[in-house]
């Protein structure tokens, strides 16, 4: 989850385009920083293309952006990790989206699951996952980062199973690790037979029971801390 170093001056705001040598802002980002942060002329603001590259800019008139600093390259944060999150009801796969790319989760995908309640057909899978990378982007400018989550399109979950380092949330799990930086987070219901049957690992993320949006922050949230260093992996019993 890189992003400008603690050290940069503040910035009032972070906003993603697409040539960093010829930044302008999109018209929905424009309404953001005009009527929503009420940003003034002279103000400084961040760019990033979403790929690693960022750099200081100056809010000009019309909302125009001067560059005032070299173009800078964040590394891709490794290894990458990817939750996938069982469809669930109403507006909680906006929140989930939106906290996964604040905790800095780099490919977050809607699963179809056997027991689950929201089944989206074709069109409205596309509309809603339209809707998530939406949410992802302005989460990924609200938390300053420098590349862009990847929201991928609804999935069965055992296309994400058979991915290396892939593992289920399951309270029997053992504790995550960043050997398994892919973690699935079922509905509800929890897993279905032949879901467990699957083979794939386990992992845990506490001894409680969650419910599915705060399992899906949760994976994200302990595999983003393990990278980061902040926590370590569990002491061998």
């Amino acid at each position: 989850m890189a992003g400008p170093a603690a050290s940069e001056p503040h910035a009032a705001a972070h906003v993603f385009v697409d040539d960093l040598h010829a930044a302008e802002v999109v018209e929905h980002d424009r309404h953001h920083l005009e009527r929503v942060l009420r940003l003034r002329v002279g103000e400084r603001v961040t760019v990033s293309d979403g790929r690693g590259g960022r750099r200081w800019c100056v809010l000009g008139p019309d909302l125009t952006l001067e560059p005032i600093g070299e173009v800078v390259r964040d590394p891709r944060p490794a290894p990458s990790i990817t939750v996938g999150f069982a469809v669930v009801k109403g507006d909680r796969p906006e929140w989930i989206v939106q906290k996964l790319t604040e905790c800095g989760v780099d490919r977050i995908v809607p699963i179809r699951t056997d027991r689950s309640v929201v089944h989206w057909d074709a069109d409205r899978a596309a509309r809603r996952v339209e809707r998530l990378r939406v949410i992802a982007r302005e989460a990924a400018m609200q938390s300053r980062r420098s590349w862009l989550p990847e929201v991928g399109e609804v999935v069965p979950v055992a296309a994400l199973a058979v991915l290396p380092g892939a593992a289920l949330a399951d309270r029997d799990g053992a504790a995550p690790d960043l050997d398994h930086p892919t973690i699935l987070v079922g509905p509800e219901g929890g897993w279905s037979p032949a879901e467990r049957a699957l083979d794939v690992a386990r992992v845990a993320l506490g001894p409680t029971v969650l419910r599915a949006e705060t399992a899906a922050v949760a994976a994200g949230v302990l595999l983003s801390a393990l990278r980061a260093g902040l926590v370590g992996p569990a002491a061998p019993i």
